[in-house]
């Protein structure tokens, strides 16, 4: 799995995931693949790490929340603040994540950003994400699975929001090129970000069709903006086999079947 730290551009320090489609499971396979200290964190309302992760769950309140984390002497581990319902965790301010990644000497920070209710697509709101400071990346997800369906609640989290960015009503299918101006509008999912780098990432290509729907999408993206250097398709399903394509080719030639 050390190919999809690579393919990232993973680097020690702060990393953020947003979007829809499967931004937690893409952390922890950062998690399990990165060599040194790591920890998983949020900055909004959050389930807990499931055990199947092998990361610890720190919880503690704010005021002590700093000792609990530089004193574990856990590699991999998460950690956030206690939440009333059961199963979840409630969210951290993003200066506070950014002073624990100091203090405790950590190698790397995954921070999910926001939430999209296990929905496939999703578009921000004004307020959203949250981004810790000194964020070195993020990585913006949308779900392969979205591709041939029709754009609704079902699929899409802010359904409204979301056609509004890729310029379709609710009920008019999701193709490569729509999907590409999900990545590419100012409403949507890479949006709000100011200057940090960002990786677009289609997670749940889990099959060829799909592959073949994600690899047309990235080439509209990167046809129609130099904003990113790559685009990374993944299949994050399997923990042992985790697979992964890295797109960078800015070919203008892009099919218009789609459009």
């Amino acid at each position: 799995m050390t190919s999809l730290v690579k393919a990232l551009g993973i680097r020690p320090g702060i990393v953020c995931a947003v979007g829809a489609g499967g931004k937690k499971t893409l952390l922890y396979r950062i998690a399990a693949a990165w060599p040194g200290r790591v920890a998983i964190t949020n900055t909004v309302y959050a389930r807990l790490v499931p055990d199947e992760v092998g990361a610890p769950v720190f919880l503690s309140p704010a005021e002590t929340l700093s000792d609990t984390v530089r004193g574990t002497g856990e590699r991999r581990f998460a950690y956030s603040l206690p939440e009333a319902k059961s199963g979840r965790q409630a969210g951290i301010e993003g200066e506070r994540i950014a002073a624990i990644h100091r203090i405790a000497g950590l190698d790397l920070t995954l921070v999910k950003a926001d939430g999209a209710r296990m929905r496939w697509l999703k578009a921000p709101r004004a307020n959203e994400p949250v981004l810790p400071p000194d964020t070195d990346r993020v990585l913006a997800v949308l779900s392969a699975r979205a591709l041939g369906e029709s754009l609704g609640d079902r699929i899409a989290h802010r359904a409204d929001a979301v056609g509004a960015a890729m310029g379709l009503r609710v009920g008019d299918t999701v193709t490569p090129s729509a999907m590409a101006r999900l990545f590419l509008s100012d409403s949507g999912v890479a949006s709000n970000l100011g200057t940090v780098p960002v990786v677009p990432v289609i997670n749940m290509v889990d099959d060829e069709d799909r592959r073949t729907l994600a690899r047309e999408t990235a080439a509209h993206i990167l046809a129609a903006s130099t904003r990113f250097d790559r685009v990374v398709l993944t299949c994050l399903k399997d923990r042992g086999a985790v697979r992964v394509e890295t797109i960078t080719t800015r070919d203008p030639a892009v099919r218009e079947a789609s459009a």
